[in-house]
């Protein structure tokens, strides 16, 4: 097959007009923001960071057993993988750390964006600090419980959807129901056939999913909804459960953040947790002196609510307010990357970090692309655009061609002056061989004008609809490039580009510079 080569073009987030705000200003490092995170992240400021890490060797020991654990569902793990896994036994490894949902088929591109930013931010560190070694990490939202966030995707413009009636933490699903949808799809996929197929789990299946297509750049992927893992997250539940910690301090910092002129992104609740068994996650709230589940019989006395903490820790699970912390708990990591959003959220969060003495990882935006396929590359360049204008308004860009596309003023004026000249030689001749034919001639001279007129007007019509036709190719062109008007990356699928373009992913590990932060464009030549 031939190699296809790309042209990368960046911009700045701003200029895009996709990104809020706040991250605009994150990315400019306002002052206005500066107390809401630790270091802004930069090459040299990783240096700080592993300082301040601190992560011991029995941290080491118990994530080490639980990625073993975990890869066994795993039927031969990738070399790169296991040194990855092995190196996080010893005191000069550190992560760098993405997180995601499980969408099936990997959902939306920036899923895959999110790994190739950590799996690059490795490799960086790796050249600027040698002597230590750097893992990329895929932390899967296996606790969550919102399927209709993750049950569908879009693939060569058509939307597929997986039906399941099982409740709970999507990562404990099982993959029945998938195999129909797979049989469904225009062609076979081999690594998605091979993964929920053959897996018992979604967490199982995701998984295999990552590991077939990053594996060969040494991805470790984790799944927190482990009871070993767990043990870590107990004093916070506790105090979760009995001083409303993290919601004083969250809402503490929320205030802080919207005096500063900045909306908070996450609401906080009195007890940030869920209570979690297989088809179950609801939350624990309080109620008088009692703990209760909601939306089942559950109810718990404080006693008893913290001797479930001590003997299952498994079953409490963070929301997004604890989420973080746990992740830094168990991990020696000294990033995270995430989308905007996500980024935003993370600002609400480092009082609850200093409370409990845990290094606040730097914040790290995911790499953002637009992939631009040869077909479409061709459409913009007769257009006559650049990528850079691609990312205008509609009706801007309309307005844009329209002045490019200016003709002057369709007009037969000169071949009617013809006319004119001609007939009056013609008038003339009639009346000296016989007047009577002077009629005659007007009437033909009127028809001759007549002609020409609707001539003028089909001549004007043709040009017209002539740029009709340019309107509607910029009009699909965008559609494309922007489905439903948002950034590609929010809505196509891997599988898209993948099947007419296998070397998709490693493009996209020679493309992207974490630390950047800017926008990449990949157009196919």
């Amino acid at each position: 097959m031939e190699v296809t080569t790309m042209k990368i073009t960046k911009m700045d987030y701003a200029a895009t007009g996709a990104f809020s705000q706040t991250i605009a200003d994150y990315l400019a490092q306002n002052e206005k923001l500066k107390p809401f995170y630790n270091h802004f992240p930069t090459i040299a400021s990783f240096e700080a960071q592993l300082q301040e890490k601190s992560f011991s060797q029995e941290q080491r020991q118990v994530l080490h057993k639980a990625l073993q654990e975990q890869y066994s569902s795993v039927s031969e793990i990738n070399p790169k993988v296991q040194q990855n896994m092995d190196l996080l036994l010893q005191p000069n490894t550190f992560t760098i750390t993405t997180g995601h949902q499980l969408n099936i088929f990997t959902g939306p591109l920036y899923f895959v964006y999110k790994i190739v930013t950590a799996i690059n931010t490795c490799k960086q560190l790796q050249a600027q600090y040698p002597n230590y070694n750097f893992v990329p990490v895929y932390w899967m939202a296996t606790e969550d419980h919102d399927f209709a966030e993750i049950n569908h995707f879009n693939l060569f413009g058509k939307g597929y959807r997986w039906e399941s009636e099982q409740k709970g933490a999507v990562g404990r699903f099982t993959t029945e129901g998938l195999e129909q949808l797979l049989d469904e799809l225009p062609e076979k996929f081999p690594v998605f056939e091979e993964a929920y197929r053959n897996s018992k789990t979604l967490a199982d299946a995701t998984r295999a999913i990552t590991h077939s297509l990053f594996g060969e750049y040494g991805l470790v992927t984790i799944d927190g909804d482990h009871a070993e893992l767990k043990k870590a997250l107990t004093p916070i539940v506790e105090k979760e459960l009995t001083e409303n910690l993290s919601h004083k301090l969250v809402t503490e910092t929320s205030a802080q953040l919207e005096e500063a002129g900045y909306k908070p992104q996450v609401y906080s609740r009195e007890i940030n947790l869920f209570y979690l068994e297989d088809g179950l996650r609801e939350r624990i709230v309080q109620e008088g002196h009692n703990y209760k589940v909601l939306n089942t019989n559950y109810s718990f006395t404080q006693q008893e609510i913290l001797q479930l903490v001590k003997e299952h820790p498994e079953q409490f699970s963070p929301n997004v307010i604890l989420r973080p912390l746990y992740e830094e708990l168990i991990l020696p990591n000294l990033a995270y990357i995430g989308g905007g959003a996500e980024v935003v959220y993370w600002f609400q969060l480092k009082q609850v970090f200093e409370h409990y003495n845990v290094a606040f990882p730097l914040l790290m935006l995911r790499n953002s692309a637009m992939y631009i396929n040869r077909g479409n590359a061709s459409r913009m360049h007769k257009l006559g655009l650049t990528v850079e204008e691609l990312f205008k308004p509609y009706l801007e860009l309309k307005k844009h061609l329209s002045g490019q596309l200016h003709d002057e003023e369709i007009t037969l004026e000169a071949q009617r002056q013809t006319i004119v000249a001609a007939f009056k030689e013609v008038e003339s001749l009639a009346q000296t061989i016989d007047p009577t034919l002077v009629k005659a001639v007007a009437a033909e001279e009127q028809k001759a004008h007549n002609a020409l007129h609707i001539l003028e007007k089909k001549l004007t019509k043709a040009r017209d609809s002539k740029h009709e036709q340019t309107f509607k190719q910029l009009e699909n062109l965008k559609e494309k490039l922007f489905p439903g008007g948002s950034l590609q990356e929010r809505h196509d699928n891997l599988l898209s580009i993948q099947a007419n373009n296998p070397d998709f992913i490693p493009a996209l590990v020679d493309a992207f510079e974490p630390l950047e932060f800017k926008f990449t464009i990949l157009e196919e030549e």
